[in-house]
């Protein structure tokens, strides 16, 4: 061993891939790639129970597997802030089409972080993700990722044609952008935690750089009703949500949902609304605005929470080319 040469940096040095773990053979490889852990990193910031789960090995050899990679790829212990200021560089920002709303969010929908945005029907939620969509093929000096999408359609709102109109006032080829949107109908709440699972192994043949659920809720809103099964809906929205964390944080990619309200009077959002799923998303999203119309075709979005910017408002609007100021 050398003289500054750590115990454990052989192992980190000489550890790759999924293969070269302890205890990971060729069968076990091919369990966790169809699972979606096709990497170390992604091994590494998952949980025994759901590793074991996913591709049924059992937790002891679950828990093993992502103490070899947490050890491999040096997670798992405390660093400096200067060191995650450093990290903090790779975060890039996807343009809204909107400088208002770019500048309420900080620059843009932020990468590895949930963007969650909520409101009554015809605010502006699914038309926003329309045009992140487009935005996020464009080149980063554009504001986009140079990117694909997936989107997990769950009320049956993406439009193709809205695509194309969005696409073309951009002076962008609406065809090319329409390959890039990958989009799957999710027809109830198991169907759409199992198509965020598929959207893992789809970033091996495509650069996935944004997620879109509309609505993330709908679903769950609408399967378990009333108290009696009140736990159960909270806890696998709880996991779809860190599903989508880790996916983010793996692919650095800006995750975009939207959220149905309730009428309930709620005097903290100042409007006779709220969103669904409770604490559970409430604690959850990175950032959470609130849209609502205003009027002659604009609307306001209202940032509720983030972990470092104020509460603030921004007004934009909704034409046929897409959102603007």
């Amino acid at each position: 061993m050398a003289k500054d040469e750590k115990p454990g940096d052989k192992v980190a040095t000489s550890v790759k891939a999924v293969e070269d773990l302890n205890g990971v053979g060729p069968a076990t490889a091919e369990k966790l790639r169809e699972a979606g852990y096709s990497d170390l990193m992604s091994l590494a910031v998952a949980t025994p129970d759901a590793l074991a789960d996913a591709t049924e090995i059992g937790a002891n050899v679950a828990q093993k597997i992502i103490a070899a990679a947490r050890e491999a790829v040096d997670v798992g212990g405390f660093e400096t802030g200067d060191v995650i200021l450093e990290r903090r560089k790779s975060v890039a920002k996807l343009t809204t089409c909107s400088k208002a709303f770019d500048e309420l969010l900080g620059g843009g929908l932020e990468t590895q972080a949930i963007t969650e945005c909520f409101g009554e029907f015809g605010s502006g939620k699914s038309q926003l993700a329309h045009q992140l969509a487009v935005n996020v093929t464009r080149g980063e000096d554009e504001g986009g990722l140079d990117g694909d999408t997936v989107w997990i359609d769950t009320e049956s709102t993406f439009r193709p044609e809205r695509v194309r109109q969005m696409a073309e006032a951009l002076e962008l080829d609406s065809e090319a952008i329409l390959k890039r949107i990958h989009v799957a109908r999710a027809f109830n709440s198991h169907h759409q935690m199992l198509l965020m699972e598929k959207a893992h192994e789809m970033t091996k043949d495509f650069p996935v750089r944004l997620v879109v659920i509309d609505s993330l809720t709908a679903h769950f809103r609408a399967e378990y009703i009333g108290r009696g099964v009140l736990a159960e809906r909270q806890q696998l929205l709880n996991k779809h949500i860190h599903e989508l964390m880790r996916f983010g944080d793996v692919q650095n990619a800006a995750i975009y949902v939207t959220n149905q309200v309730s009428a309930k009077p709620d005097a903290f959002f100042g409007d006779p609304t709220r969103p669904i799923g409770g604490h559970i998303v409430g604690h959850s999203a990175t950032f959470r605005v609130y849209l609502r119309k205003s009027k002659g075709g604009k609307r306001i979005a209202r940032l509720i929470d983030s972990p470092n910017l104020p509460e603030a408002e921004a007004v934009f609007t909704v034409s046929e080319e897409g959102i603007r100021d």
